[in-house]
């Protein structure tokens, strides 16, 4: 089983800047990629960043040039860095993991969400 643990939520006001950490833990044989999503209130959870074991990264277009995601693959580690962050910004924000256990397929692990609240 793999266990994923978010943390930095919080209320900030607009313009200001918030980093997101995940990690993950327990019995991991590698990962393929870990991102962040986020669910505002009514809406769709949608993709905010992932990074992939390779370095590879996708940003959705809200959020490009203001959020940066980044890992420690030796710590199961990945950060979100949110800069000039916007009302429209806030929302549950959850960490995504895609790893396996030796053995057994990759699956798609989740954390249990942080809020992160912008006011304007």
């Amino acid at each position: 089983q793999v266990q994923v643990v978010e943390s930095g939520g919080g209320l900030v006001q607009a313009g200001g800047s918030l980093r997101l950490s995940c990690a993950a833990s327990g019995s991991i044989f590698s990962i393929n990629a870990m991102g962040w999503y986020r669910q505002a209130p009514g809406k769709q959870r949608e993709l905010v960043a992932t990074i992939t074991s390779g370095g590879s990264i996708n940003y959705a277009d809200s959020v490009k040039g203001r959020f940066t995601i980044s890992s420690d693959n030796g710590k199961n580690t990945v950060y979100l860095q949110m800069n000039s962050l916007k009302p429209e910004d806030t929302a549950v924000y959850y960490c995504n993991v895609r790893a396996r256990a030796l053995g057994y397929a990759y699956n798609d692990y989740w954390g249990q969400g942080t809020q992160v609240t912008v006011s304007s």
